[in-house]
């Protein structure tokens, strides 16, 4: 029986990349069995902030499509069964835009100027005046939740005072107009794995950054961006003692020959383990454990018309939850019925 609800997103930045699917995928994969879910590509929100990178926004959208079709083709090659949970497009419900519209009307500015989102894509995007639409970011992720009612959001420690403004306007809605329409969402606490990007273990995995793998990799691409990954500068020779705790290779070797690692760490501190030997018994662990999602994405890629019925299916569904909140919505502000007209 499901727990409750759960809804998240990604921004449609095409194909995944490793630090994607370990630190949400393989997490939303596990949640679909216990709770009702609603995974949904934020095409709305990539318009917020410039183009380039990791954000294909409002200076770029010349990809937008095909980098819908190629994430939906991942989530579910990563193992996001339709199914089990809803799978679909942020615009593909017209209901969240109303929702967030009518939040904006209840949003003091001095929330959305202080939210710590706003902050950091303003910092990370280096963006001097910031949209109206960068800046209401907040508000329209709190109505992907809510329009839902999501009892949960799968976030990691450090994201979750992201999750505390769709709370606060959960909370002035229903006390402002004398209606419980919203649940107070809570934060699902998950233990993200750090993936590092290839170039340091101090690093998160980017596209933006230029230091990410893609799941779609081929595996002889795989074997070439390990072979750059980041080692230990003073281990000039494979008698060198190393220092395995800043080497990304080693990082990696945790999340795929985790029996392994400690091996691994005790042959590099003692001379036993040169770095080349180390990454190519790195690559052969890495694409023997993405094998199976690969080729699920090649038979997908070849396959349009089934991801298409998946995104509608999954608009089909979350629309109609959305509507019935927005009937919710509607009578606690006492708006006219749309059936008047």
């Amino acid at each position: 029986m499901s727990k409750g609800r759960v809804t998240s997103g990604m921004r449609p930045t095409g194909g995944i990349h490793l630090g994607n699917l370990h630190g949400a995928l393989d997490n939303w994969v596990k949640l679909q069995n216990d709770y009702e879910c609603y995974f949904f590509i934020v095409d709305w929100h990539a318009l917020t902030t410039p183009g380039g990178g990791d954000a294909l926004g409002y200076e770029n959208v010349s990809r937008m499509r095909e980098n819908v079709v190629e994430m939906a083709v991942d989530w579910v090659a990563a193992g996001l069964d339709p199914d089990k949970c809803s799978i679909f497009v942020q615009s593909h419900v017209p209901e969240v835009a109303e929702l967030h519209l009518i939040f904006s009307m209840i949003t003091p500015l001095g929330w959305l100027e202080r939210n710590p989102t706003v902050r950091e894509m303003i910092t990370g995007y280096k963006i001097e005046s910031p949209s109206y639409g960068l800046l209401g970011y907040p508000t329209l992720q709190a109505a992907d939740i809510l329009v839902y009612k999501g009892d949960f959001v799968p976030v990691g420690k450090d994201q979750e005072a992201h999750v505390n403004m769709t709370r606060d306007l959960a909370q002035r809605f229903n006390s402002l107009y004398g209606r419980d329409v919203f649940p107070i969402t809570q934060v699902l606490l998950t233990q993200v794995p750090k993936v590092p990007g290839i170039d340091s273990v101090e690093k998160k995995m980017s596209k933006s950054a230029g230091n990410s793998i893609a799941v779609g990799c081929s595996e002889e691409r795989t074997i070439e961006l390990v072979r750059t990954m980041f080692t230990d500068p003073v281990k000039m020779r494979k008698n060198d003692k190393g220092h395995p705790d800043g080497c990304v290779v080693y990082a990696f070797h945790g999340l795929y020959n985790k029996a392994e690692q400690p091996v691994v760490r005790r042959e590099c501190e003692e001379g036993l383990r040169g770095c080349v030997d180390c990454k190519k018994a790195l690559a052969a662990k890495m694409n023997e454990a993405l094998r199976g999602i690969r080729e699920r994405r090649r038979e997908l890629m070849n396959k349009p018309d089934r991801i298409k019925d998946i995104l509608m299916n999954g608009a089909s569904r979350a629309r109609a939850v959305a509507q019935t909140t927005l009937g919710e919505v509607r009578e606690a502000l006492n708006l006219p019925p749309k059936e008047i007209f």
